[in-house]
């Protein structure tokens, strides 16, 4: 399901219209991503639970190549 299908879906279930239903999904997902982005976790209990982690710097072999490339930390 991408992001049209869930707001098709929102608007159907909840009988509104799909300008009112995509309003209502893009408001979730900037609350979820500006929760992120303050540096909290974010649990909707049934569906799943968001963080975010610090990943290190690292090597790492092209697959095609076999080249060794640096990963940068992110």
């Amino acid at each position: 399901m991408n992001k049209a299908d869930l707001v098709n879906h929102v608007a159907a279930s909840a009988g509104l219209s799909k300008v009112s239903a995509s309003e209502a999904v893009e408001a979730v997902i900037e609350g979820i991503t500006g929760a992120l982005k303050g540096g909290d976790a974010v649990s909707l209990v049934g569906f799943g639970t968001f963080s975010v982690a610090a990943r290190a710097a690292r090597t790492a072999r092209n697959p095609r190549t076999g080249a060794t490339i640096n990963v940068p930390a992110s």
